[in-house]
C-alpha cells in the first residue's frame, strides 16, 4: 500500500475511534424557546400544527374573540424568517360554541382536520371533523364529521399521502387509559377502513396521546405520562426504517425538550428542522403556551464541533450504505442511505462551528449598542453594568467589550454550581492588570483572575475534606495581547488553559458549592480593585470537559 493510502486509512481509523467515543446521537434538539406574542396570549394557547410551507401555524386558543370555548386560530408569516403576524380566528364555519382543538392540515394545505365536542361527541370524548377549501387563498368550508371512523377519538394527524390518519382514543381494546391508533384507506376517494391500535411498545398502561407523524413517515412524535420522563407529561418519539416498517421502542426527547412541567401536543415541521409543542413550564403565557425547538443533524462526525475534511472523508467512506451515524439528509434523521442528500447537508455546514448540545451559555459580545449581552446558546441574556464600550471591530472573534477597570462588568444571571459535575469556561481577553478578575461567581469564588505577577490563576477551591488552595500558573496574560483563557473541572482535576494549552493542573475531589450567578469582569463581591480593565470577547460555559 502506498504511503498516501496508509496515511488516509490511518486518519480514517483515528477519526472512527473518536466518533465511537464521543458521538451521542444522529440528531439533537436545540434549546426550546417560547413563540412569544402575538402567537401566545394571556390565555391558554396549545396544540400547534404547522403547514408544509411553514407559513401558517394553526393552534387552539381560549383568547378573546372566539366562539365561547377554545377555538382554532391561525397565525401567518410571509417567509419562514419573518415574525408571526397577529393570529386570526377561523370563524363559525370551523369553530363552534363547544370546544374545538387539535388541528392538523394536509400537506397540500387544502384539508383541515380537528377534534370537536359539538353535537355528537360520545362519553365526554370529541369526534374528528374536517373542512376543505379549493385553494390556500380561499376560506375554509363548513366543517363536517369524519364519519364512521369516529368513536371516542381526538388529536388527528394526517400523513403526507393522505392515506393514514393517526389519532388517540380510549375505545375498547386500548392498552392504557388512552392509546394511539391509525386508520388507513386505499385512496383519497375511499372511506376510512381498518383502524389499528399501534400496540406495544408505543402504547403503554399510561395515557399516550397527540400523535404526529413526520412528512417522510419515519418518525412518530407523541406525548405520554408513562414512567421514565422528566415531568408530569413528556414528549416521546419512535422511528422506523421505512414508511411500511415496524415502529421501534419509544425514546424520551430528554431534558432539552421535556421540563418538570407538562410538555405535550408535538408537531414537527415538514422539513424536520423544528419541533413545535405545548408546555406549561415557566414562561408560558396563560399557563399553557406554544414553544419551539430546532432539530440539528449531527454533521460533526469527529467530535471537534467543526465540519471539515475529516468529516467529508467519513461520509465518503460510508457512501451508499445505511449507517444512521452518517445519515442526516434530507431530514435530520436521514432516509436510510448515505447519498447526495447527506453530502448537501454536510456542505451546507462546511467550515462552520456547529451546534454543541453541551454549550450552556455563549456571550459573543458582538453587540454595537445597548446594555444587553445576548446569550446565543440559550436565554441567559446578560446586563452590561457601567459605561462599558462596545468595540464591534476590535474583538478576537468579531466584536468585543471594553471594560474600564473602575465599575464596568457583565452580570450574566447564569448559575452553575461548580461542585455538581464537570464544566468548562473559556473567554478571550486582552489587557488587565495584577489582581483583576475575569470571571467570578456571586457569593462564591473568583474563577479566573490575574495573580500579582500577571499570570493566570483560579481561587475556585474546596471547602471540605482534603483542603486545596488556589491553582497558579506561570502563563502571563497581561502582556497586551489577546489570550484565550480557560478553566476546566472534571471529576478529579482542576485545569487552567491559556491559548488552548494546559498551563496548570492539579488533583481534587470536590469544589466549594455555590448558587450565585456569574460575573464577567468583576470580583465575586464587586471589590473595587478587582474590576477588569481591558477587552473581553466570546465567553463560553460548557457542562462537560473541553480540552482543545
Amino acid at each position: 500500500m502506498c504511503q498516501f493510502k496508509k496515511t488516509v486509512v490511518f486518519a480514517l481509523m483515528t477519526v472512527c475511534v473518536w466518533k465511537i467515543q464521543f458521538a451521542r446521537a444522529d440528531f439533537v434538539f436545540g434549546h426550546a424557546t417560547s413563540l412569544g406574542t402575538p402567537v401566545n396570549s394571556g390565555s391558554i394557547d396549545s396544540e400547534p400544527a404547522i403547514s408544509a410551507d411553514g407559513l401558517s401555524l394553526y393552534f387552539m386558543s381560549w383568547r378573546n374573540g372566539g366562539s365561547g370555548s377554545g377555538d382554532i386560530w391561525v397565525a401567518t408569516r410571509a417567509t419562514p424568517e419573518d415574525a408571526w403576524e397577529d393570529p386570526r380566528n377561523l370563524g363559525p364555519d370551523i369553530n363552534h360554541h363547544e370546544l374545538d382543538k387539535g388541528p392538523c392540515v394536509s400537506a397540500d394545505g387544502l384539508t383541515l382536520y380537528f377534534e370537536s365536542f359539538r353535537y355528537n361527541g360520545t362519553n365526554n370524548w370529541p369526534h374528528i371533523y374536517t373542512s376543505t377549501r379549493p385553494t390556500t387563498d380561499d376560506l375554509w368550508d363548513s366543517a363536517g364529521n369524519l364519519g364512521p371512523v369516529n368513536r371516542e377519538c381526538g388529536a388527528p394527524c394526517i400523513s403526507v399521502d393522505g392515506l393514514s390518519l393517526f389519532f388517540h382514543s380510549d375505545r375498547q381494546g386500548s392498552i392504557g387509559p388512552v392509546d394511539l391508533y391509525v386508520a388507513t384507506r386505499p385512496s383519497l376517494s375511499d372511506y376510512w377502513g381498518e383502524t389499528k391500535n399501534l400496540g406495544v411498545p408505543i402504547n403503554s398502561t399510561s395515557r399516550d396521546m397527540s400523535p404526529h407523524v413526520s412528512s417522510d413517515g419515519r418518525v412518530l412524535f407523541f406525548d405520554s405520562e408513562r414512567p421514565g420522563g422528566f415531568g408530569v407529561q413528556d414528549i416521546w418519539m419512535t422511528m422506523r426504517e421505512t414508511e411500511d416498517g415496524d415502529w421501534g421502542p419509544p425514546i424520551n426527547l430528554g431534558p432539552t425538550i421535556c421540563s418538570p412541567s407538562g410538555d405535550f401536543a408535538p408537531c414537527v415541521s415538514f422539513d424536520g428542522s423544528t419541533l413545535y409543542f405545548t408546555s406549561t413550564r415557566a414562561g408560558s403565557e396563560g399557563g399553557y403556551g406554544l414553544w419551539q425547538a430546532p432539530i440539528h443533524p449531527v454533521v460533526d462526525f469527529t467530535g471537534d464541533y467543526r465540519v471539515d475534511v475529516e468529516d467529508l472523508l467519513l461520509l465518503i467512506e460510508h457512501w451508499g450504505h445505511n449507517n444512521p451515524a452518517y445519515d442526516m439528509g434530507p431530514m435530520p434523521w436521514g432516509d436510510g442511505v448515505i447519498d447526495r442528500a447527506d453530502l448537501e447537508v454536510l456542505m451546507s455546514y462546511w467550515g462552520q462551528e456547529v451546534y454543541n448540545p453541551h454549550l450552556l451559555a455563549h456571550w459573543k459580545v458582538d453587540e454595537i449598542e445597548g446594555d444587553v449581552a445576548y446569550d446565543s446558546a440559550a436565554e441567559n441574556h446578560a446586563t452590561v453594568i457601567g459605561d462599558a464600550a462596545w468595540q464591534p471591530d476590535s474583538g478576537q472573534v468579531d466584536g468585543a467589550l471594553q471594560l474600564d477597570g473602575i465599575d464596568d462588568c457583565i452580570d450574566t444571571q447564569f448559575k452553575l454550581d461548580p461542585d455538581k459535575g464537570p464544566f468548562s469556561v473559556f473567554a478571550w481577553v486582552k489587557g488587565g492588570a495584577p489582581g483583576q478578575v475575569i470571571i467570578a461567581q456571586d457569593g462564591g469564588a473568583n474563577w479566573l483572575l490575574v495573580h500579582a505577577d500577571g499570570t493566570l490563576m483560579t481561587e475556585l477551591t474546596t471547602s471540605r475534606g482534603r483542603q486545596v488552595g488556589p491553582l497558579y500558573s506561570e502563563a502571563i496574560v497581561t502582556d497586551g495581547n489577546w489570550h484565550r483563557i480557560g478553566l476546566v473541572r472534571n471529576e478529579s482535576q482542576r485545569t487552567l488553559l491559556v491559548d488552548d494549552v494546559i498551563v496548570a493542573q492539579d488533583d481534587h475531589d470536590t469544589l466549594k458549592s455555590a448558587s450565585g450567578s456569574l460575573y464577567i469582569g468583576a470580583g465575586q463581591a464587586f471589590q473595587s480593585d478587582m474590576y477588569w480593565q481591558g477587552l473581553v470577547d466570546d465567553v463560553r460555559v460548557y457542562d462537560r470537559v473541553v480540552v482543545p
